[in-house]
């Protein structure tokens, strides 16, 4: 007898009521009375439940997402973007219960917080409205949440201009609301909000919040460089200060000693999370925020910018399956990614893949992340001994930063794991030196390490802008001047790059392959210059070398790689 035809995906998923009694958050007896009242009211079951107090509009919202098989969103947590709001009438987010959440320009794609995500009406109206061509992605969000939120949004300047002309000429508009009754009416906070925003919407790394004697500077850490922002009066900062620190966590009455917390937002209809460190000086605290946009999209390893010899050594090295891969370089230049990618190559069914992180930067199916925690006593020491008992194959560890770190790392080498970590050295054969210092002994690192990655990152010449030209003479001195000067090229800037000249970054590797001739220079505890030269006899290409290489492609100028690297040796 044939099997019956599997039921569609729809059918299969549990109704909202089946999953809520299933969870223990309803029982039996409230859904009957809910059932109850929808024959009088002929409103949906989930309303019913929120209005009758059975359950919280959250609980809902998170069950409808499941049983719905679509993304839901915190409202409470959202970060909104003006130049949504501004597409959408406030008469229609009001009478079809939706929010704009985002408006992507380049992807012409509009985000939207709604109740029901089935109402076509409202989505065509939505469509209608909006310039031709452009995409609605829909989140699922509580009906009195998306109703708050509106009465908190519309009526308000978002903008970062906006805000400051506000707060500048004291011309506020409440928008009907009172100024105690609610918190977004107050300037400061959606200026927070505001810089928050922009910050994530321009792709920066870092928010620097640096107070100097008559005013505050903003500055942004975009592809690697710092750029200025903003100037405000230093009147603002104190005001400032606290809601950061408020958002994060903090003391807010403790001024002169670091401090460290952390931020959860939704900004442009994706969660980021911002690392936040506040350091007392003269001029008041500076506070710097980290980004962590966990929904960054990961790097294949061919898009890594590996020439074909490299990518082939990288695939050879991490086939071994066991011994230690380390990725070096200096914080920001990439390693996180770099580590991802690899992981992400191998990540497969028929292998176990456990990290420990601090903190976990990139949640992926199928591995199983951990982040260090002080308060649970669990450092990257502990954590290793614990992993080991999980029956990994794979292991990762985010930074070895001491002696038992690093022991641990190499004896979960030795007992057959493969692990990946990163160290902070300035190139693939100072890993040798390092682990020496930190007390790795010759025999232990002879035989146990697979490979060594070091990188840095430049910042690629905007393609629409860049300015070509030959090599000048000083220049031409570090390719082969037997050969005719080559043609290079330079940044100008345009629009597209914000004048900058460069758009995005861009890795450049030098990758160390460990072997039996390598391993017995380790051993016998063989001076740098010995090891290289033995590493260059086989081929080993240095950091300035894969530079040049990128400057020769035309993907950056000298000028960048001379930034991040010294290339005085090959004049």
């Amino acid at each position: 007898m044939s099997p019956a035809p599997a039921k569609p995906l729809a059918a299969q998923r549990r109704t909202v009521e089946q999953l809520l009694i299933a969870q223990g958050v309803v029982s039996e007896d409230q859904l009957r009375i809910a059932l109850l009242e929808q024959t009088k009211s002929n409103q949906p079951i989930g309303k019913l439940l929120v209005g009758l107090g059975f359950v919280s509009e959250a609980t809902l919202r998170e069950a409808l997402s499941e049983t719905l098989g679509e993304k839901s969103i915190d409202l409470a947590r959202a970060i909104i973007d003006p130049a949504a709001l501004n597409l959408v009438p406030q008469q229609l987010a009001q009478r079809h219960r939706l929010l704009p959440l985002a408006y992507d320009s380049a992807e012409g794609r509009l985000t939207v917080a709604i109740a029901d995500s089935k109402d076509l009406i409202a989505l065509d109206l939505l469509r209608a409205l909006t310039p031709q061509g452009l995409s609605v992605e829909t989140l699922l969000a509580g009906e009195s949440e998306i109703a708050r939120a509106i009465d908190q949004h519309y009526g308000h300047e978002l903008s970062i201009d906006g805000v400051l002309h506000e707060i500048e000429t004291g011309e506020v508009d409440y928008g009907g609301l009172s100024a105690a009754s609610d918190e977004y009416s107050q300037p400061v906070v959606r200026l927070v909000d505001a810089l928050l925003t922009d910050a994530v919407k321009r792709g920066a790394s870092d928010i620097h919040f640096e107070p100097e004697a008559n005013f505050l500077r903003i500055r942004y850490r975009i592809d690697g460089i710092l750029r200025q922002i903003r100037a405000l009066h230093k009147s603002y900062w104190a005001a400032m200060a606290v809601r950061i620190k408020v958002l994060c966590g903090m003391n807010i009455a403790e001024t002169r000693a670091p401090q460290d917390g952390r931020i959860s937002a939704n900004i442009d209809g994706r969660p980021v999370d911002f690392r936040v460190a506040a350091q007392p000086t003269i001029h008041g605290e500076n506070l710097v925020l980290r980004i962590l946009d966990r929904h960054r999209t990961l790097l294949a390893l061919g898009q890594l910018g590996l020439d074909e010899a490299q990518l082939g050594l990288l695939l050879t090295m991490i086939a071994r399956p066991e011994g230690i891969v380390l990725v070096t370089g200096p914080t920001g230049s990439g390693k996180t990614t770099t580590l991802y990618s690899i992981l992400s190559h191998i990540n497969r069914e028929a292998s176990n893949v456990m990290t420990l992180e601090d903190p976990v930067e990139y949640p992926m199916a199928m591995i199983r992340q951990t982040s260090v925690a002080d308060a649970a006593k669990l450092d990257f020491a502990n954590g290793i001994r614990s992993m080991m008992r999980q029956d990994p194959d794979v292991i990762l560890v985010g930074e070895i930063r001491d002696a038992q770190t690093a022991e641990m790392a190499f004896r979960a080498a030795m007992t057959g794991h493969q692990v990946y970590s990163t160290l902070h050295t300035n190139s693939a054969i100072a890993v040798v030196p390092r682990l020496l210092d930190i007390g790795i002994t010759p025999d232990v690192m002879a035989g146990n390490i697979i490979g060594v990655i070091a990188q840095r990152l430049v910042r690629r010449l905007c393609p629409r802008c860049r300015s070509p030209y030959r090599a000048e003479a000083q220049e031409h001195l570090m390719f082969d001047p037997d050969q005719a000067p080559p043609l290079l090229y330079r940044a100008a800037g345009c629009a597209a790059c914000d004048y900058q000249g460069y758009r995005g970054r861009l890795p450049i590797m030098e990758l160390l392959r460990m072997d039996g001739d390598l391993d017995e220079l380790v051993a016998r505890r063989a001076t740098r210059r010995e090891i290289s030269n033995a590493a260059l006899g086989k081929g080993f290409r240095p950091l300035a070398e894969d530079g040049l290489r990128r400057v020769l492609d035309g993907s950056t100028s000298l000028a960048e790689v001379t930034r991040v690297l010294d290339l005085a040796e090959r004049r």
